[in-house]
């Protein structure tokens, strides 16, 4: 027995030291092959970020696109050729870039690339190549390690498909003058870049480019950099230009731009910089480049003082393109926008359409210092760059265009509507954990209204309460420090601190511990201030108070809040910080006194009182309503509405806020009534309150139609303030809408004197979209064929978009499922408007189950075409289910997302679990709000709704 006993210790101690040894060749192997110790064995190749040992320095590219398909396979495509030049920093055998649907060829020795060494040093010999598909990667495995301190060339041939998918180079497509023409443009950003050549496809592997481009004659190629040469070469029998660029500043891939078309164009000078708008020749022979031209001069002006850095190119292109997912793509000295963003015909175009290209350009330019200058270090902070040019895209449009008072808007369309998706639990931090955004699906869900529009309010508030001197100030600092090259969010902070500290600042913290609980933590507060005690406090504002927050913040939802506030009328002059959960404001102890706060919205949150204060605000409102700013009036409905949504106020105190409007002429407040509104139509559209509910709406509505129509002498004028035309607008539309006779009339006056002379349109510019929508409606197969035949001939993107728009109001069931199936045919709606299409008819009453029932039928399709790449298809699931608030609509939801869990949703992903949340809500408010009873008596409509009533007229 102990011999036994001594041979069993034996055994076990050599089974130990095999184990031990195995062990020990997998850590080694996983340090080796992964950089990574511990239980992780995944391979480089198959993670979706890039090892930081390998930096590029440059690219050298040719690319020749085929504006002509293949015979012999119908297919369009390019080809190229590309050298990449990079530093190694850590010895590695392996080489990762990133490389997506490209085919390469062949080198001599028979592998994919080709490798080379600057100086005397050889570079290694390759061992294998292959193609990792999931990660998007070109994998180089060598037989020995590249050197630190080395520079390196990879060279390779590839052809990739000139597709029609709108990303990465890809192909135009439009008609002129009875031909088709193609052009072939990019859209790199944000993972695109790796469709069309082989590169260290993320933001912080910034590099310089040398770009060629070879292409028929006739045509004209442009890229980031000017152009240094065209030169005639032949290939293969076929007569080329080769255009040369300069190289471009050091920048991210997805800035590159690259094109080829037949396109004219308008050009001027700002001191040393060319300005050149490009679009169709026909459209720049009509003039619809000229207010784009003459708009982006004082724009640029604007940003250079603004930043105090001078734009750093010697040109700046911006061309109009047929098909583009985005609005616009701010690619460094080659903006490119969707034709609708960028041109404006004085003729067809409305005020609305003026103001839409110069905010946009405007966004743009921002980004050639705050995004391509200075960048993002990943996509986790897209609020860096998407927020930042939204807030400022106020400002440079107030610049070039100072009697619209455009900045004021910034609330009614950025902060009122992200306030929507920020009050549900799937909101998201502005900054996200950077290890949690790694997918390109995950990197385009990023792009969403969080980013762009909380960014912006955001950003608005920190410029209000430092003042905009010291934060411009702040802000040029950090872009000269960190001029190309890639930053994090606390960069900003920093300078911002420094520039407070030069300038003696009060604050009651440093500009991090403010501002650190608004980005990296979701949601906003709401702040009441009960005037019987002067106590204030805040609260974590969701839409639907029983909701579960499952996400944990490090700051309880709390926030560091500045509070503008008047008394009486009087403002005052300093800023009161609301520190904590609970604080006491003696001050704000009123008597037969109101109190407002959050003067002008400068703050990113809401505002509830006790109900004595709202009681004295609505006396103010009814006998004196200027005495209250513009932009508060605005506020107070939409913060009512919201807070009765939320169930902090009685839904009678909210609609309490609209009695005062047949007062009101401005356009602010009116718009945000109506945007709150709408969402009554939405949940009680199906019920017997919807109809006297539209005729409360009618008679507040009618005295501002009456206004409108003494102010332009019965219509034939247009009103002079840029907002009285957009109230205008408003009138004409919510009159027609409702059932105001007179207007009906009107409009179907109008559209008739359009049918019976097609070549003459007498309906404003204006008031198209209104009058179009509203002859629609009331008419039949006659008004819709019509509006169709004018929708496919025209040629101003703009009026188009109008059409498209009144298409989707008709109530013929017929007609609609029509449109929808056009939806599937991009030579019928292109794919850019598809998901718009669909939304706008989803929104139309007679619509939405037709709209719900066409995604969930064509849902593969859609996902194929649009999951990944469309910037809009997000909006997609919010706008089909917007009006869902009943069991067997939320059931269908549910159906539908287990139905498709395993393929997902893409960059929808996040609006499917926001579309859940909304229709849960929804059913809850419905149900509380549920009809008692419908009294009309005397015409004095009210609808008892518990537990509120519609006020009396």
């Amino acid at each position: 027995m102990g011999k036994r006993f001594k041979v069993s210790w034996l055994c076990v101690l050599c089974v130990v030291l095999a184990l031990v040894s195995v062990a020990t060749i997998v850590t080694l192997w996983t340090i080796a092959f992964t950089g990574r110790k511990g239980g992780d064995v995944t391979a480089p190749w198959d993670r979706y970020r890039l090892p930081i040992v390998l930096i590029p320095e440059f690219y050298n590219i040719t690319l020749w696109p085929r504006l002509m398909p293949n015979p012999n396979s119908s297919l369009y495509i390019f080809t190229g050729w590309s050298t990449v030049q990079f530093e190694c920093l850590e010895a590695t055998d392996l080489i990762l870039i990133h490389s997506n649907k490209l085919n390469y060829t062949e080198m001599k020795d028979g592998h994919l690339v080709r490798l080379t060494a600057g100086g005397a040093e050889s570079a290694p010999n390759i061992k294998s190549v292959w193609l990792q598909l999931e990660t998007q990667y070109l994998v180089i495995q060598l037989r020995s390690k590249l050197t630190p301190g080395q520079k390196y060339q990879l060279y390779t041939e590839f052809t990739g498909e000139l597709a029609d998918d709108l990303a990465g180079f890809y192909r135009s497509e439009y008609e002129e003058d009875g031909a088709r023409k193609i052009i072939a443009t990019s859209q790199m950003h944000p993972t695109h870049a790796r469709k069309t050549f082989p590169c260290f496809d993320e933001p912080a592997m910034k590099a310089i480019f040398h770009i060629t481009l070879l292409h028929p004659p006739g045509t004209i190629a442009l890229s980031n950099g000017m152009e240094t040469g065209s030169a005639a070469i032949t290939i293969d029998g076929q007569a080329l230009l080769q255009t040369r660029f300069e190289a471009t500043k050091k920048m991210s891939t997805y800035l590159l731009a690259i094109i080829v078309s037949d396109y004219s164009h308008l050009n001027t000078t700002q001191g040393n910089i060319q300005i050149r708008i490009w679009a169709r020749r026909k459209t720049i022979e009509q003039g619809q480049g000229n207010y784009a031209l003459n708009v982006t001069a004082p724009i640029l002006d604007f940003f250079q003082s603004y930043y105090d850095i001078s734009y750093p190119l010697r040109k700046l292109d911006q061309i109009a393109l047929p098909d583009f997912y985005f609005g616009a793509m701010e690619n460094w000295g080659l903006v490119t926008y969707r034709e609708t963003n960028l041109l404006y015909d004085p003729e067809t175009s409305s005020n609305s359409d003026k103001e839409t290209t110069a905010t946009i350009i405007a966004h743009e330019l921002a980004h050639m210092w705050f995004g391509n200058l200075v960048t993002l270090h990943w996509w986790n902070e897209v609020w860096l760059n998407e927020g930042f040019a939204s807030y400022v895209s106020y400002l440079g449009a107030d610049y070039a265009e100072p009697d619209w008072n455009v900045k004021d808007l910034i609330v009614l369309d950025d902060v009122h509507k992200v306030f929507a998706v920020d009050a549900l639990p799937s909101s998201h931090p502005l900054t996200s954990e950077e290890d949690s955004i790694t997918l390109p699906g995950q990197i385009m869900e990023q792009f969403d209204i969080i980013s762009y529009s909380k960014g912006a309010a955001v950003l608005r508030m920190l410029s209000d309460f430092l003042s905009e001197s010291v934060f411009r100030q702040g802000l040029s600092s950090y872009l000269r420090y960190f001029s190309y090259a890639n930053t994090v969010g606390s960069n900003l902070w920093i300078h911002l601190q420094m520039a407070v500290k030069d300038n003696n600042v009060a604050l009651p913290d440093q500009v991090d511990a403010i501002m650190n609980p608004w980005v990296l933590q979701m949601g906003f507060p709401v702040v009441t201030i009960d005037t019987s005690t002067g106590k204030v406090s805040q609260k974590h504002f969701l839409l639907d108070p029983e909701s579960n927050v499952t996400v944990q913040s490090p700051y309880r939802y709390e926030w560091v809040i500045p509070v503008r506030w008047m008394k009486d009328g009087n403002i005052c002059e300093d800023i009161w910080w609301l520190m904590e959960k609970e604080a006491l404001n003696v001050d704000m102890r009123t008597g037969p006194s109101w109190v407002l706060a959050n003067i002008n919205v400068t703050g990113y949150y809401r505002v509830n009182y006790d109900l004595g204060n709202w009681e004295r605000l609505f006396s103010q409102l009814n006998t004196d309503h200027q005495a209250i700013p513009l932009i508060n009036r605005a506020q107070l409905v939409d913060d009512a509405f919201n807070l009765a949504r939320a169930q902090m106020v009685p839904t009678s105190l909210a609609l309490r806020t609209t009695s005062y409007l047949s007062q009101e002429t401005e356009y602010m407040p009116w718009q945000s009534a109506l945007n709150n509104l709408h969402y009554f139509d939405l949940m009680l559209d199906q019920t017997e309150v919807y109809e006297p509910m539209q005729e409360y709406i009618r008679k507040q509505v009618t005295p501002l139609f009456l206004y409108f129509k003494n102010m332009t002498s019965n219509w034939t004028k247009v009103p002079e303030k840029h907002t009285d035309q957009y109230n205008h607008v408003n009138a004409l539309h919510t009159a027609c809408r409702t059932g105001l006779t007179e207007c009906q009339d009107l409009t179907r006056m109008w559209f008739k004197e359009w049918m019976d002379h097609p070549e003459h349109n007498p309906i404003h510019p204006n008031l198209r979209s209104a009058v179009y929508c509203s002859a629609v409606a009331a008419g039949g197969e006659a008004e819709w064929n019509f509006t169709w035949s004018q929708f496919r001939m025209a040629t101003v993107a703009s009026e188009a978009r109008k059409l498209m728009s009144a298409l989707a109001c008709s109530t013929n069931p017929q007609l609609l499922d029509r449109y929808l199936s056009d939806t599937l045919n991009p030579t019928m709606i292109r794919k850019q408007d598809a998901t718009s299409v669909i939304t706008a008819v989803a929104s139309n009453r007679a619509g939405q189950s037709l709209a719900w029932d066409f995604v969930r039928d064509h849902w593969e399709y859609m996902f194929t075409e649009y999951g990944v790449g469309s910037f809009s298809f997000a909006s997609l699931i919010s706008g089909v289910t917007a009006r869902f608030s009943t069991p067997a609509e939320l059931q269908q939801l549910l159906d539908f997302m287990e139905k498709h869990k395993d393929a997902g949703f893409g960059s929808a992903a996040r609006a499917v679990d926001q579309a859940l949340e909304r229709t849960k809500a929804n059913i809850k408010w419905v149900h509380q709000n549920k009809l008692e009873e419908v009294n009309m008596t005397n015409h004095s409509h009210f609808i008892k709704v518990y537990p509120y009533k519609w006020p009396t007229l």
